[in-house]
């Protein structure tokens, strides 16, 4: 058995390093600098342009436009969500037809424009007119509205599958293994085994995924859908104002912030028993 004789003297804390101002830090804070004041000008834009007319004359409307983007990205996002899995499975799958159809899919919706898109359900669907009213879903592609969530939601389908896919495969194989061996069917250590841990990688992509939607949703207020940026364009025509649009970014901003940080306490939630 060993004991200490002496004691240690109390030993000053250590000196603290100062950093060095390198070209670097230095262009930072500058950088940092110019963000703050232009910041304060905005602010002091909104403040001194103020009219409390143009809110209650138009700020009903912008919140039924803002109820509009969130119902479409909703509903989009859901959708997508159901869509994305079986194209996942079909990416994954041994079958070179699935596996070519689901590739091609994802490779048109990823590589194109969601504007392009959206045109081609909106403007081109328009030729099969009476083919759609045939087959009686010509009232669903008639519809502004509704081409814009059908648009909306084959796109990010095919980004939620791709996330999808990559989470699924980081998983490690030896846990198929590991459930094999305990006579566990396939379909069970798919759902209960492989499915869970997939979606905990998945979960900062599928939140980088909705924000990029709900940026992207804008693009509807072409197609006479008066979401957010449709009703801020139908005020500016009113007033010529340009604190309309920037009272639209203050929303999307606003909207990105509250998700940012509902997603960042959701994967706390669910990542919380893996951190020790």
């Amino acid at each position: 058995m060993s004991y200490a004789e002496t004691l240690i003297p109390p030993q000053p804390a250590p000196r603290e390093v100062i950093k060095p101002m390198t070209p670097a830090r230095m262009a930072g804070y500058i950088l940092v600098a110019i963000w703050a004041v232009l910041a304060a000008l905005l602010v002091i834009s909104v403040i001194n342009g103020w009219d409390s007319e143009k809110f209650i004359r138009y700020g009903p409307r912008y919140l039924h436009g803002l109820w509009i983007t969130l119902s479409l990205v909703f509903i989009s996002v859901i959708c997508g969500a159901i869509l994305s899995l079986p194209l996942a499975m079909a990416r994954m799958s041994n079958n070179r037809v699935l596996n070519a159809l689901a590739y091609g899919y994802i490779y048109f919706f990823r590589g194109t424009p969601l504007l392009a898109q959206l045109f081609l359900v909106y403007y081109g669907l328009g030729v099969f007119r009476p083919q759609l009213e045939a087959v009686g879903i010509w009232w669903f592609f008639r519809e502004a509205w509704y081409c814009g969530l059908f648009a909306m939601t084959i796109n990010t389908a095919a980004y939620q599958a791709e996330i999808l896919r990559g989470a699924i495969e980081s998983v490690p194989h030896g846990q198929r293994e590991a459930a094999a061996a305990l006579g566990i069917h396939n379909s069970i250590a798919f759902r209960k085994i492989i499915l869970p841990q997939a979606f905990i990688v998945a979960l900062r992509p599928y939140g980088n995924e909705i924000i990029l939607l709900i940026k992207g949703s804008a693009v509807v207020a072409i197609i006479t859908v008066l979401d957010l940026m449709g009703e801020t364009r139908y005020a500016f025509s009113r007033t010529f104002d340009y604190q309309t649009y920037l009272w639209a970014a203050i929303f999307y901003l606003t909207i990105v912030e509250a998700l940012r940080h509902l997603w960042a306490w959701f994967e706390r939630r669910l990542t919380r028993h893996l951190k020790r």
